[in-house]
């Protein structure tokens, strides 16, 4: 007796957690759209500068080239070198997975308690994600680029851990970070 009660229990919640999922998906997906290139262009902003500070080189601009496509612009500090160093960062290489994110942090919203926290960690790990994203990157386009100009010696294990964190983030830190903060929440955040 007690299992057939249970059942039916269990499919209502299944098929709400189905809903609430396509549901947010859609809404997110629509309020993404408009956001998007705001919230790009902040990541864009503090990981450039966070490349200003292992590398030495200044931040000059960000400037829009298109559709997603933001180019920032670095000057050199050392050797007097009066070059420009441009960089253009595409911005759906990292923002593309947020509504599918928000949808699965939606679904998992019956099955969490302390639901603010939850929610707040989950969205600064997606920021840091990106910011990793976008840092991992930059940093691995100047060392190529200090390295093809000769600024700097070529360092090959340098380079190479540049492109290999900047590799590993975006295939398959980025292409998975839906189910990684799906995972984090339920498995922290449980009821």
């Amino acid at each position: 007796m007690l299992n057939a009660t249970k059942r039916p229990q269990r499919k209502g919640l299944l098929l709400s957690t189905i809903l609430i999922f396509f549901a947010s998906y859609l809404m997110s997906l629509v309020l993404w759209m408009q956001v998007k290139d705001r919230y790009s262009q902040g990541v864009i902003y503090v990981a450039s500068h966070l490349v200003t500070i292992i590398k030495e080189i200044e931040f000059v601009e960000m400037s829009e080239q298109g559709r997603d496509v933001i180019q920032v612009t670095f000057k050199p500090q050392r050797h007097n070198v009066s070059g420009l160093i441009r960089i253009p960062v595409r911005t759906s290489l990292y923002t593309f997975n947020a509504p599918l994110t928000f949808g699965i942090m939606a679904a998992l919203y019956p099955f969490i308690r302390r639901r603010k926290r939850a929610f707040c960690e989950a969205l600064a790990i997606l920021f840091v994600i990106h910011l990793l994203t976008v840092f991992s990157y930059e940093a691995a386009q100047v060392t190529l680029v200090f390295a093809k100009k000769g600024f700097d010696a070529v360092n090959k294990v340098c380079i190479a851990a540049y492109l290999f964190l900047w590799q590993f983030i975006e295939n398959m830190v980025t292409k998975f970070e839906p189910f990684l903060i799906g995972l984090y929440l339920y498995f922290r955040f449980n009821k």
